[in-house]
């Protein structure tokens, strides 16, 4: 069974509120019943014209090494996320908000990436989506290069929905290394309202904007590989997309 009773999460609702307003929560710790909300003072980003792709990392993508899914273990990937890791201290993932997140996959708020190895989970990530918005909660890798593959393949599927702003929330050197930035909170709220903001085909501004269709993205990622000819190495489309403008 996992996680908290649905009356110890952080309510839906509530949860997508914060992050449509530039906040997110965390724990002290895994065993934690407590959440604080945050609102850093300097966010990390990753423009998604900006991922840096190495080259070790563009030959491991065209050579297929991983299975890629979107959607297909979330459970796991939360899992993997909040198990304790021997460079960090004690995770922020508790039990309360993973069972949160797990709400918000339910509801199709939440998405996980996935990258398989021999028919075993090598890594993922996984994270929050809505309007033009995808906000990036964590990952993990279990070989070399899993996450970052994961990764590749969130920022394709996030250009091809036509998304406009992936958030990291914290600067690591990680992520620095993967072409992320820090901005000032003041910068980072503006590019969250852009991103929110509606509009019609003309520019002008219309109703509600739907959630990034990660998913539905993903998905005509794979069709993109197989049209090219790429079903049984669909990484050669990922590759080629990001370098064309990158």
């Amino acid at each position: 069974m996992h996680g908290p009773a649905d009356n110890q999460i952080i309510p839906p609702a509530l949860l997508m509120r914060a992050y449509q307003a530039g906040i997110f929560p965390m724990s002290d710790s895994r065993d934690d019943p407590d959440v604080f909300w945050v609102e850093p003072r300097q966010r990390a980003i990753l423009p998604l014209d900006g991922l840096h792709l190495s080259r070790s990392l563009a030959k491991t993508l065209r050579r297929g090494r991983f299975k890629v899914t979107c959607d297909a273990a979330f459970d796991a990937v939360i899992d993997a996320c909040a198990a304790p890791r021997s460079d960090s201290e004690d995770s922020w993932i508790s039990g309360r908000i993973a069972g949160s997140y797990r709400a918000l996959h339910e509801l199709g708020h939440a998405h996980s990436i996935e990258c398989w190895e021999d028919g075993e989970l090598a890594g993922g990530l996984y994270g929050v989506g809505f309007a033009r918005v995808f906000c990036g909660e964590s990952m993990f890798s279990r070989t070399s290069d899993a996450s970052k593959v994961a990764l590749a393949w969130l920022v394709a599927a996030l250009r091809r929905a036509g998304a406009e702003l992936l958030d990291c929330q914290f600067l690591t050197p990680h992520l620095a290394s993967l072409g992320a930035v820090e901005i000032p909170q003041a910068q980072y709220l503006e590019l969250l309202a852009r991103a929110q903001r509606p509009y019609s085909a003309d520019g002008a501004p219309e109703g509600e904007v739907d959630a990034v269709p990660l998913p539905d993205a993903f998905a005509a990622l794979l069709a993109d590989a197989s049209d090219a000819g790429f079903a049984s190495s669909p990484g050669k489309v990922i590759e080629q997309s990001l370098t064309q403008t990158s």
